[in-house]
């Protein structure tokens, strides 16, 4: 771990003291040797390479604004009340930025069922829009702390990485407008629950368009019994009524739904006069233009479904913790990568709705699927392991060689005055800190596979993967093509490898193509600790590639070029340590695979022989 947000721990998990994870517990971990000094440049330089990478060093403009006060004067340190002065400058950032967040929303947007070519809207004379989701909120769009509320339209989750819309179209708005041009006849119910006044609106309606949602964040903020994760997969606020209530009284009707992820629909899907389904996720500020461009033709959708969407919530296999168990929450994880499509997959469970799903306004045909191989054999990285070292627990020139090796150094200077509840690196001004706690065994450097980031071997192009896509409808639309590898060997029975959008013209046609790397070839082997390509594992790679994960239009192999495994990049290191640190004590360690023996002395000092031993 890099960096601790907000890096703040206490006994009783109370916030606003003031200690932390890091801070002085970092510079004792760093002294006493627990926390090598290579580790600790490891840190900065994985928080600042970015900053630098992106010359913010450079020219870059002062900060101007205050992430928790939008007031424009207020304290600079606010939880000691502290550096009063001007916070917030209110520059205007917005650019094109509003152009940008409408053409994505649209092309996000999924279109799942669409019944006698319901959609694209053609100047209907009678408009019934229904559901709170569709208008704008009581509070304004951002009278909700951290968007923690759902109250009129849905556009973005809530949480601490929640922003301040600076403006926020609801499709409420966004209609009436395009029905001015049309001269259309709106009306709207925003009261979910009032089904009288829905029943009368919607009998009268040439197309019927109700709204419904569900949202999720961070647990900090609870919305009907919902900690962050939802508690179910249902639409809020009588969502699911809401449907029936309008299609039981209207005949063409279609449903937008503004959620996070998967909801279940199976309580209005088949509803025969439920006619279109939209899938608008969360589009930001320009949630009604973007849902206009698509109901009305402007534009094409083309989103497709970023998870599966399943018939129940038991079909998902996985399930989210309810009460967190104590003392600290946990999950183990046993599904290991069976999850979403995977585990649909692997049970064999049809869902709804499939990964990688969603319609268009034309349709697509696929042909010609070519397998190119750019280095059909395996690329084996270059060895760049790094020496095992062995850590110290005391001051010693061998742990900081650069520093000063008495405590006193390190402690808070005089010259500054601390805030309260700030967190600083300094030791207490008190600290006799001289040698750290004992640790049962020495912390070994792992050894290093390859460059930061991995071997760059793992990169390299091993085949290209081409078909040709033909639009054989009457309108423009784009495409997203999706390549699935299956690797065998216990692995999902596929796996998403890649996926292109292209946009081709009526009749037309356009190859389309995909880079498979080594790593795509490739799973990770625990005990040797490597990569090994499935190929030498004598597996040929099954390729696939189609409109969703259960609409494969093509299927070909990469043959297996051999038996008997070989790792890709042969680096692997483990260290199984005794649980006591009594003088003397024997620790078992691996470098390399050899298996090494080495004595821990009292002062947590480790000796390694220079030769392996058995």
């Amino acid at each position: 771990m890099d960096m601790t947000i907000l890096g703040e721990t206490s006994p009783n998990g109370e916030l606003g003291l003031g200690i932390s994870f890091w801070g002085p517990n970092l510079t004792q971990s760093v002294l006493n040797g627990s926390v090598p000094e290579w580790r600790l440049d490891d840190m900065a330089t994985r928080i600042m390479a970015a900053y630098y990478y992106l010359d913010q060093d450079q020219n870059f403009p002062e900060l101007n604004f205050a992430q928790g006060d939008l007031s424009t004067f207020g304290y600079l340190y606010p939880r000691a009340k502290a550096g009063y002065q001007q916070i917030n400058e209110h520059v205007d950032v917005q650019d094109h930025h509003a152009d940008i967040i409408r053409r994505v929303g649209a092309n996000s947007i999924i279109m799942l069922k669409n019944v006698n070519n319901t959609l694209p809207l053609n100047k209907p004379k009678q408009i019934a829009i229904i559901g709170e989701d569709a208008g704008p909120s009581l509070y304004g769009p951002n009278g909700c702390p951290d968007r923690g509320c759902d109250n009129g339209t849905l556009a973005m989750g809530w949480g601490s990485g929640s922003t301040n819309f600076p403006y926020l179209i609801d499709p409420l708005a966004a209609i009436q407008t395009r029905a001015i041009q049309d001269r259309s006849v709106v009306q709207y119910v925003l009261d979910n629950y009032d089904t009288a006044l829905i029943d009368s609106v919607v009998a009268q309606a040439t197309v019927c368009l109700v709204f419904i949602n569900c949202d999720s964040g961070e647990g900090y903020i609870e919305i009907d019994g919902n900690y962050g994760d939802r508690k179910n997969l249902t639409a809020w606020l009588r969502g699911d009524d809401l449907v029936n209530e309008v299609a039981g009284n209207c005949s063409n009707t279609v449903v937008i739904a503004h959620t996070p992820g998967p909801i279940i629909m199976e309580p209005w899907i088949e509803h025969p006069n439920v006619t279109a389904v939209l899938m608008a996720g969360l589009p930001g500020q320009e949630s009604g233009n973007a849902l206009v461009d698509v109901l009305y033709g402007a534009v094409n959708p083309s989103g497709k479904t970023p998870w599966t969407i399943g018939k129940r919530r038991e079909d998902y296999g996985t399930d989210v913790m309810y009460v967190a168990n104590a003392p600290i929450p946990r999950l183990d994880f046993t599904e290991g990568l069976f999850i979403d499509y995977r585990h649909f997959d692997q049970a064999g469970i049809k869902p709804r709705f499939e990964f990688g799903f969603g319609l268009s306004y034309t349709t697509f045909s696929y042909s010609n699927l070519r397998i190119q191989p750019a280095n059909a054999a395996t690329s084996t990285p270059a060895s760049a392991s790094s020496a095992a070292a062995s850590a110290q627990t005391t001051i010693n020139p061998s742990v900081c060689p650069h520093y000063a090796l008495n405590a006193s150094a390190y402690t808070f200077p005089s010259t500054i005055s601390s805030l309260t509840d700030y967190i600083y690196p300094y030791l207490p001004r008190n600290s006799s800190f001289t040698v750290g706690p004992a640790y049962p065994s020495a912390s070994v450097i792992a050894v290093a596979p390859g460059t930061p980031g991995g071997a760059p071997e793992l990169w390299d192009t091993m085949y290209t993967v081409t078909v040709a896509i033909a639009n054989t409808g009457s309108v423009a639309g784009q495409e997203v093509a999706q390549l699935y590898l299956a690797l065998g060997n216990g692995e999902p029975v596929r796996q998403l490898r890649g996926f292109n959008k292209t946009m081709i013209a009526a009749g037309a046609s356009a190859d389309v193509s995909f880079t498979v790397r080594q790593r795509d070839l490739s799973i990770w082997d625990v005990p040797s600790q490597s990569w090994v390509d499935v190929r030498t594992l004598g597996t040929a790679v099954g390729v696939s590639v189609g409109a969703s994960s259960r609409d494969l239009r093509l299927s070909g192999t990469m043959a297996a070029i051999g038996g008997g495994g070989s790792a890709v990049g042969n680096y692997s290191a483990s260290v199984t340590a005794a649980t006591t640190s009594a003088v003397g004590s024997i620790v078992s360690e691996y470098i390399d695979g050899q298996p090494q023996v080495a004595t821990e002395y009292s002062d947590g000092q480790i000796q390694v022989p220079a030769t392996a031993t058995s």
